[in-house]
C-alpha cells in the first residue's frame, strides 16, 4: 500500500470556506474557540473538564447501558461506557444519517477519523481517557436522502411510503432490497459476508435505529466505538433548559443571524451553510416530526391541528422532552450538553454550519468544541495505478476536471507544439513599438491598434483550440483511455467517497479493508489522502 497526501486546496473538491479554515486564515479565527492541533486539544481538556458534571456523566452512562441492553457489547465498547462515569474521560463525536448499508463511503472514513484520534490523544494525554461516538441521526426526516445506495453504478433503493423520524421508521421492503442486491454481488466468500452483514442488519431488526446501531457495531465494535442515539427520554431532558431558551428568547436565532452577518462580511465566497429558525425544535411523535411556529401568541405545529399555549408547551416540555426535536442548529448544542466532548469530526458542509454556532454556544455558557475536518480519501487498485502510469498520470493529474485533464495529457504527448504561448509574446513585442508609433504621431490611433491586437490574439487563441482539438481526434483512443479511467476512479466526476458504497472495496479487499483504511487515515493530517494499492 502506498499513500500520498494531496493539499484539500488542490483537488478541486472543497469549498473556499473550509481551505481556508484548514489554512488556518486568521480572519475565521473569531468562528471557532480551538483549531485542531495537538497543542488545541490542552485547553479543549481543561474547559470541558471544568464544564461537565459528575451528575451529567451518570445520566449518559445510564442512558447508555439502556441502549446497548440487547446489543452485543464487545470488550471494548462495554469498556468505554464504563469510563464515560470517570471524570477523566472525553469523548470526539462524528455524526451521520441513517443511511442504507452506510450509504456512501465517507461513513467509514468519518467513523476511523473519530477512532484513530482518541487513540493519538490517548497517546499525548495518557492521564486522559478519550472514548470515540457515533452519534446516529435518528430523528432526522430526510428519507429521501437516506433511502439507496449506490454500488459499481447500480443504486439500490428502499421503497417505502415515510414520515416522521426516519428512525422510528420499521425495516418492511428491505429484503426485496436485500435479494437484488444479493443477485448482483456474487458468490465469493467476501460477498457472503456482506450478504450476512446486510441480512442481520436490516432484516433480523425491527426498526431502521436498530439495524443501523447493529451494522456501525459489527463493523466498529472492536475498536471500542460507542454509538449514541439522542432519541432518548434521559438525555433530553438536559436539554429542556436550553429548549426554552430557544423557543420563548430566541437565543440561538438571535446570535446565529449575527454571526452569519458577519460572515458574510469576511467574504462573499463563504455561502451561508444553514440559516436558523425563530424556533430549532420539531415536535416529534409516532409518524409526525414538524417544526413549531409561534402564531399570535399559541405555539402551532406546522401542517397539523396541534398547538399549545406558554404554558401548555412548558408543561409539554417538561413531562414529554422525548416530544422535543432539535433541528441543525440545536442538534450541536444537544450533544455538547450531554456529551463530555472535545472534538466534532465532520465533512466540510457539516464544519461549515458548524462554524455559525460558536457565539450562541457561548451565550448558553456550553463550552464550543474544537472542530475537525474528517479525512478524505481516494482509494486506488493496483490495476488503475498500472494504468495511470502507463498514462503518465500523476496522482494531483486525476484530480483535474475532465476537459482540464485532457487538454493537458493531449499536449503533452502530441509531437507538435500546441502551445502559441510563444506566438503570442511576439504578437505582444510588435504591437508595443505600434502602440509607440501612435504616441508619437496621432493618439487617436490607440484605440485602433488595441482592437487589432485584440482580433490577432483572438485568432492565435482559435487556431490553438482547433488544432488541439485535431489532435485529440487523432489520438481518440487515449483520450477513451483517460476518461475512462478517470470517471472510473471518480464516479459521476465526483469524489469516490461520496458515491460509492464500502461493499464496491470490501468485494475486493474483504477483511482487510477496514484495516487498511485505520492505516491511512491520520485524522489532525489536514490534507487529501490517496491510497494506493499493490
Amino acid at each position: 500500500m502506498d499513500i500520498d497526501c494531496l493539499p484539500i486546496a488542490k483537488t478541486g473538491y472543497f469549498s473556499k470556506l473550509i481551505c481556508d479554515y484548514i489554512a488556518k486564515d486568521a480572519k475565521l479565527k473569531p468562528l471557532y474557540n480551538r483549531f485542531p492541533d495537538v497543542e488545541g486539544f490542552k485547553g479543549q481538556l481543561e474547559e470541558k473538564g471544568k464544564h461537565f458534571s459528575q451528575v451529567q456523566r451518570n445520566v449518559l452512562h445510564a442512558s447508555m447501558l439502556k441502549q446497548y441492553k440487547n446489543t452485543d457489547t464487545s470488550e471494548g465498547t462495554a469498556t468505554n461506557i464504563e469510563l464515560l462515569k470517570e471524570k477523566n474521560t472525553f469523548t470526539i463525536v462524528t455524526g451521520h444519517q441513517l443511511n442504507l448499508f452506510t450509504g456512501p463511503l465517507y461513513f467509514l472514513y468519518k467513523i476511523i477519523s473519530t477512532i484513530n484520534l482518541t487513540t493519538q490523544l490517548k497517546k499525548e494525554y495518557p492521564n486522559s481517557n478519550f472514548v470515540p461516538v457515533y452519534w446516529m441521526a435518528t430523528e432526522d426526516h430526510d428519507f429521501d436522502e437516506i433511502n439507496y445506495f449506490n454500488f459499481k453504478g447500480l443504486k439500490f433503493q428502499w421503497n417505502k411510503e415515510a414520515s416522521g423520524a426516519v428512525g422510528h421508521l420499521t425495516t418492511e421492503g428491505l429484503d426485496e432490497v436485500f435479494t437484488l442486491f444479493a443477485k448482483s454481488i456474487g458468490d465469493s466468500k467476501n460477498a457472503n459476508v456482506l450478504k450476512q452483514l446486510f441480512e442481520e442488519a436490516y432484516l433480523k431488526h425491527n426498526n431502521l435505529t436498530d439495524a443501523t446501531r447493529y451494522l456501525a457495531n459489527e463493523i466498529f465494535k472492536d475498536y471500542g466505538l460507542v454509538i449514541v442515539d439522542g432519541d432518548d427520554i434521559d438525555l433530553k431532558k438536559s436539554l429542556v433548559p436550553y429548549m426554552k431558551k430557544d423557543i420563548f428568547e430566541q437565543t440561538a436565532f438571535d446570535k446565529v443571524s449575527e454571526t452569519i452577518k458577519e460572515i458574510e462580511q469576511i467574504s462573499t465566497d463563504y455561502p451561508v451553510q444553514v440559516n436558523p429558525r425563530e424556533i430549532n425544535y420539531f415536535y416529534l411523535k409516532e409518524g409526525i416530526r414538524e417544526r413549531f411556529i409561534e402564531s399570535k401568541g399559541a405555539f402551532v405545529v406546522n401542517d397539523t391541528n396541534i398547538s399549545f399555549t406558554k404554558e401548555e408547551l412548558i408543561d409539554e416540555m417538561d413531562t414529554h422532552p422525548e416530544r422535543f426535536s432539535p433541528n441543525v442548529i440545536a442538534r450541536p448544542l444537544y450533544q455538547e450538553v450531554i456529551l463530555p466532548n472535545l472534538c466534532y469530526i465532520g465533512g466540510g458542509g457539516e464544519i461549515a454550519y458548524w462554524l455559525e454556532l460558536k457565539t450562541a454556544f457561548e451565550a448558553l455558557n456550553v463550552p464550543f468544541p474544537i472542530l475537525l475536518v474528517r479525512n478524505s480519501a481516494l482509494i486506488i487498485s493496483g490495476k488503475q495505478a498500472d494504468k495511470l502510469e502507463r498514462m503518465n498520470i500523476s496522482k494531483s493529474d486525476i484530480f483535474l476536471k475532465q476537459n482540464s485533464l485532457i487538454n493537458k495529457k493531449i499536449r503533452e504527448i502530441s509531437n507538435i507544439d500546441i502551445d502559441f504561448s510563444p506566438q503570442k509574446k511576439l504578437l505582444e513585442e510588435q504591437f508595443k513599438e505600434m502602440y509607440a508609433l501612435a504616441e508619437r504621431t496621432d493618439k487617436s490611433f490607440i484605440g485602433a491598434v488595441k482592437a487589432q491586437e485584440v482580433k490577432q490574439k483572438k485568432g492565435l487563441d482559435a487556431l490553438e483550440k482547433r488544432l488541439l482539438q485535431a489532435q485529440k481526434k487523432k489520438l481518440k483512443d487515449h483520450v477513451v483511455r483517460m476518461t475512462e479511467l478517470q470517471n472510473e476512479i471518480f464516479p459521476n466526476q465526483s469524489l469516490q467517497e461520496r458515491q460509492s458504497n464500502f461493499s464496491v472495496f470490501y468485494l475486493e479487499y474483504g477483511e482487510d479493508l477496514v484495516p487498511m483504511l485505520f492505516n491511512a487515515l491520520e485524522p489532525l493530517n489536514l490534507s487529501f489522502t490517496v491510497i494506493t494499492q499493490d
